[in-house]
């Protein structure tokens, strides 16, 4: 057992006292005990027993033991108390150094903390100036994120782990809440941590801000460097030579470089020498050189937003690639302009404008609805400025108190939502103002010129009055049948036709009850089944439909249906039973007029051809009476020979003209095509009438160009068409008047035009004009068989051509005749 100090001795001391009197009691007992009493008077010394003998040696041991016991225990009390008199001095002495020491250590400028074992609460001395912001509570200062930055609280309670966990000093500089620097230093005294915080302040204070700096400065350094090797965009360094001395990884695969030492290294350039002569005279005048270069980077042209920053000792520079923005920007450039014109192009008028209230943008239909000089709104004017333009020019309602009218309007500019005006102007037009704020500032302006439409609206309106006024007084009946077939609107004639109940069309029936409620026992029921499937059917084409109905009572109605927009369907029915009464007789009577005609028309055919033999025979034989030499005539007989001989001829003309009309009906005429020359036409046609021109006084006009060549027709059938024109225009002219004749080419006809100076056609014969043996007598002409423009117009046609008569009653007629230039290339071709 181990004793310290005063107390231990004392307790030995004691124990050594217990043993003496313990064992001085013991001898005593045994001295006293009744054998030994009893036996020691009257035995004599030789006469004692063994035991006795022991006892006795016993008692003799343990007083002696008892003396030396109590000689020693003296011996040890008087050294306990010179012991105990030194250890009171030791203490005294102890006591004194801690004072000085915890005297020493209760700076204003120094806080020591110590952790002796990890059971033990940590020896907290010592304080720290007031301004520092350190808690003076012990508890509360040990808590080093309360009054810590961040960071600072972090690197201490690591560094103090390390210290009392492996004995590692530190010496670092921490920052405070309160924004001052604290040095703390730590290390171990024996098996005691040990960590000092002291306030700095004079050199040591400069000096740890020049670290902390320092620090900060390397470390930002440092995160740049590596936030530049990872940039996107290529980022260089240049000594104070220009030569390149630090590139990042964009720089290096940039210039195709193997990687940044490589680039740098190799003094790879990203910029021509144009680009980089341009920043060296940039940097003669302004240290920072911004401007957009292009460059080549992987064989393609890209343009690059370049920013390169002059040192005294180098250079640095990045250039940002703005090619997409640069490609956007034209784009954006293009899409305004666009929106630009087609804003033009819009009739309703826009004006737009800035955060500033300024005139930003307008379009022609702004400029053209306020008639706005275009250099006034070219000058940017405000709200205001516009508003007081349009007042003068009377271009806004008329206001009592205009001052707040205004500020009404514009409060727009304080709204979110869209704001809705209606302006009455002036001179009578009503437009419709909307002021669309925009999110970023500014506002929009459309105004909508809506007199038209106001207008349209009330006509609109007067219209659909009175299409319904009009829908119930119709004698058709009308019925609009909704998407679901039910009865949406009807007229009075809808029931009536179809013979309907009025209360059967309430409450919107639908199609099938109506089928139901005018189906008759003798209807066709096929006829319903079409009309109900036509109005509820699910046809996706939804086709019109048309049908006819006969009922009881020889009643005939016709029905269609239209279908409308929405999946609507109109249908109308109309009672015919009376119209096709009339068209059952009016085709029984045409089908009996066609019979006749073709009957009229054969009969004329066969006489033709019965006629022209024994014709061919008078003609024959009167040319042979006429013929002197058969023998001689009287005067009369000349006379009436040539009546003959005349007469026969113009029945010859009209036989040949009905038989060749019945060739072209019949379809087996053929021209025979060639070229025909035009002036050589139209003389031969006027000497063959050149006889009746005579006996008529009559003059003719030819206006045929000298150059007018020639085209391909039917040369014979052309003559006959001039014949019969002039022969027409000959025979309506008044004697001693004139009759034209021209040509013309025009485009890719030829137009053979006949004008006379006769009575004209009246308006109402000009239609059957054209028409076989259709003649009108006008005035002191006769008239003829009505087959000359029907030749005209069937050679014409069959040429490929068009006829057509201009005439105005008392002022003559003009006939015109247009033949192809070349008609006959696809017939020879066939």
């Amino acid at each position: 057992m181990r004793m310290h100090g005063y107390g231990g001795r004392a307790v030995a001391v004691s124990a050594g006292f217990r043993s003496a009197i313990f064992a001085t009691t013991a001898s005593a007992a045994l001295l006293s005990s009744p054998v030994t009493a009893a036996v020691a008077p009257d035995v004599p010394p030789e006469t004692l027993t063994a035991f006795d003998l022991v006892m006795l040696v016993m008692l003799i041991g343990t007083v002696s033991f008892a003396v030396i016991s109590a000689i020693a225990l003296m011996r040890a009390r008087n050294r306990a108390e010179i012991e105990n008199a030194d250890l009171r001095l030791q203490v005294a002495d102890l006591k004194a150094t801690a004072d000085r020491a915890e005297i020493l250590i209760d700076a204003k400028d120094e806080r020591l903390v110590a952790w002796a074992t990890d059971d033990e609460a940590p020896l907290v001395a010592g304080a720290l100036p007031a301004n520092v912001g350190a808690p003076t509570d012990r508890a509360r200062f040990l808590a080093f994120g309360t009054w810590l930055k961040p960071e600072s609280a972090a690197r201490i309670d690591q560094a103090v782990s390390q210290l009392r966990a492996r004995g590692e000093p530190f010496d670092l500089t921490i920052a405070t809440v309160a924004g001052r620097l604290i040095e703390v230093r730590g290390h171990t005294i024996g098996s005691a941590a040990v960590a000092r915080f002291r306030d700095l302040d004079g050199d040591r204070l400069a000096r740890a801000d020049l670290e902390a700096r320092y620090d900060l400065l390397e470390a930002e350094v440092e995160a740049m460097r590596a936030m530049f090797s990872v940039a996107p965009m290529p980022i260089w360094l240049r000594d104070e030579t220009g030569r390149l001395v630090w590139v990042n990884a964009a720089y290096a695969a940039a210039v195709e470089a193997a990687d940044e030492t490589d680039a740098a290294e190799r003094g790879l350039e990203l910029l021509d020498s144009s680009g980089r002569q341009m920043i060296r005279e940039g940097h003669k005048t302004e240290p920072v050189f911004l401007k957009r270069l292009p460059a080549i980077v992987a064989g393609s042209r890209r343009i690059f937003d370049v920013t390169d920053v002059d040192t005294p000792n180098g250079s640095g520079g990045i250039a940002i690639d703005v090619s997409g923005a640069e490609a956007a920007q034209a784009a954006l450039r293009r899409e305004i302009d666009f929106n630009a014109r087609t804003l033009d192009q819009l009739a309703t008028a826009v004006a737009i404008y800035g955060p500033d209230r300024r005139l930003k943008s307008y379009n022609a239909a702004y400029r053209s609805l306020f008639d706005l000089d275009t250099a006034f709104l070219e000058s940017r004017p405000d709200d205001n400025a516009v508003l007081d333009h349009l007042r003068a020019a009377r271009k806004l309602p008329e206001q009592s108190d205009f001052k707040s009218w205004r500020t009404d309007l514009f409060a727009a500019y304080q709204s979110v939502e869209t704001r809705e005006h209606i302006w009455h102007l002036p001179d009578g037009q009503t437009l419709r103002v909307i002021a669309n704020p925009n999110p970023q500032g500014g506002m929009t302006w459309v105004y909508e010129n809506v007199t038209e439409r106001l207008d349209l609206e009330s006509r609109y309106n007067a219209l659909i009055h009175v299409q319904g006024e009009t829908l119930d007084h119709l004698a058709e009946g009308v019925a609009v049948f909704g998407s679901d077939g039910r009865l949406r609107l009807h007229n009075p004639s809808f029931a009536a036709i179809l013979e309907l109940d009025p209360a059967v069309l309430e409450g919107r029936p639908h199609v099938a009850e109506i089928v139901r409620a005018c189906r008759q026992p003798d209807d066709d029921d096929g006829d319903w089944n079409r009309f109900t499937a036509c109005v509820a059917g699910l046809d996706e084409s939804r086709s019109s439909f048309a049908g006819r109905m006969e009922r009881a009572g020889n009643r005939v109605i016709d029905y269609a249906s239209v279908p409308l927009p929405d999946g609507q369907t109109m249908v109308t029915f109309v009672d015919v039973s009376d119209t096709v009464q009339v068209e059952r007789a009016l085709v029984e009577r045409n089908e009996a007029l066609e019979t006749a005609d073709a009957i009229k028309n054969a009969f004329i055919h066969h006489v033709s051809y019965e006629l022209r033999s024994p014709l061919t025979n008078i003609i024959g034989f009167t040319q042979l009476l006429a013929d002197p030499r058969v023998g001689p005539l009287t005067e009369r007989q000349s006379e009436y020979v040539g009546y003959v001989m005349s007469s026969s001829g113009a029945l010859l003309a009209i036989v040949n003209d009905i038989l060749d009309l019945a060739t072209v009906d019949a379809g087996i005429m053929e021209l025979d095509l060639g070229e025909v020359d035009v002036g050589e036409a139209v003389a031969a046609t006027i000497e063959g009438v050149r006889d009746r021109i005579a006996d008529a006084n009559l003059q003719v006009d030819t206006d045929v160009p000298k150059d007018i060549g020639t085209f391909v027709a039917d040369g014979t059938r052309v003559r006959q068409i001039l014949f019969n024109l002039l022969a027409n225009a000959i025979a309506f002219s008044p004697e001693g008047g004139h009759v034209a004749i021209e040509a013309r080419r025009d485009g890719d006809t030829i137009a053979f035009s006949v004008s006379d100076q006769g009575p004209g056609i009246p308006a109402d014969f000009l239609d059957t004009a054209f028409d076989r043996f259709a003649s009108k007598p006008q005035g002191p002409a006769r008239g003829g068989a009505g087959l000359g423009l029907a030749i005209v117009k069937s050679f014409a046609e069959l040429h490929g051509g068009t006829v057509q008569i201009q005439s105005e009653e008392g002022k003559g007629s003009r006939v015109t005749c247009r033949l192809p230039i070349r008609p006959g290339i696809a017939a020879a071709a066939e």
